[in-house]
């Protein structure tokens, strides 16, 4: 896909991965809707990408609320005159152990509300976006592309039961819209990043960091702006559907 003036909807613009893959994207002057749960918080990521050359707008929504959704396609579609491109990147984080004991005694348990907090807005929040994106491209009459963002956390990692199930659920449905959504021109794929070295990473102490950076075999984190070249790179080959692209540095969990 040509990315010129192409509309793209990306979720979690307003900051890590999706302020980067909306700069990256903006370089080819496609035409950017920006959503957050505040449209406001999008301000810096919408500026940057204007000032590259694109046309962006910004969107409040909910991801885990289908009113929302279908409210901010809508208008999506109502200001650009279609969908061509999404990319899934919203999500949250509620790590924690799914039972701790300490000398036989129960300590704590994975609550019900964080399981539920993290499979709504990264489980069904990528299944909201993706229906209603996939709807509109439909419609339209022209090819699409939706890429949704996993985790090689997918495989299962300690402390994230919430999160590794979802992002296992994102590669499987991003497989299953590959094989579904073909015959209308949509192709569909997932990426999983590592360790990127998002602002929340940043924020970590020094030693966490290092502690992280050491079990790496290239010996760094990623930058978001490599997740935002893979997004490019989907984007452009149009041969690529149905796969999960793991980028993180030779780390498997």
């Amino acid at each position: 896909m040509d990315l010129n003036n192409k509309t793209i909807v990306i979720t979690g613009a307003a900051r890590g991965l999706g302020a980067a893959i909306a700069k990256r994207l903006a370089t080819h002057q496609a035409s950017l809707a920006l959503i957050d749960l505040n449209a406001d918080s999008i301000a810096a990521t919408a500026d940057a990408c204007e000032q590259a050359g694109a046309k962006v707008k910004a969107y409040a929504a909910n991801v885990s609320n289908e009113a929302d959704v279908i409210g901010a396609f809508d208008q999506v579609v109502a200001d650009f005159g279609g969908v061509d491109g999404l990319i899934n990147n919203a999500g949250i984080l509620r790590d924690g152990l799914l039972l701790k004991f300490k000398d036989g005694e129960l300590v704590s348990k994975l609550s019900l509300e964080n399981w539920q907090q993290v499979i709504d807005v990264n489980l069904t929040g990528v299944f909201l976006c993706g229906r209603e994106a996939a709807e509109r491209m439909i419609k339209g009459g022209k090819p699409g592309v939706i890429v949704n963002i996993s985790s090689i956390s997918r495989a299962g990692n300690m402390g994230q039961t919430n999160y590794s199930a979802t992002k296992a659920g994102v590669h499987a449905m991003t497989v299953t819209w590959a094989k579904e959504l073909a015959r209308y021109g949509i192709r569909c794929a997932s990426i999983a990043p590592g360790f990127i070295n998002t602002e929340m990473v940043a924020s970590m102490k020094e030693t966490a960091r290092e502690k992280l950076t050491s079990g790496i075999p290239l010996r760094r984190m990623g930058e978001p702006d490599e997740i935002a070249h893979t997004v490019e790179f989907i984007f452009q080959n149009d041969y690529v559907s149905g796969r999960c692209f793991d980028i993180d540095g030779a780390l498997r969990l």
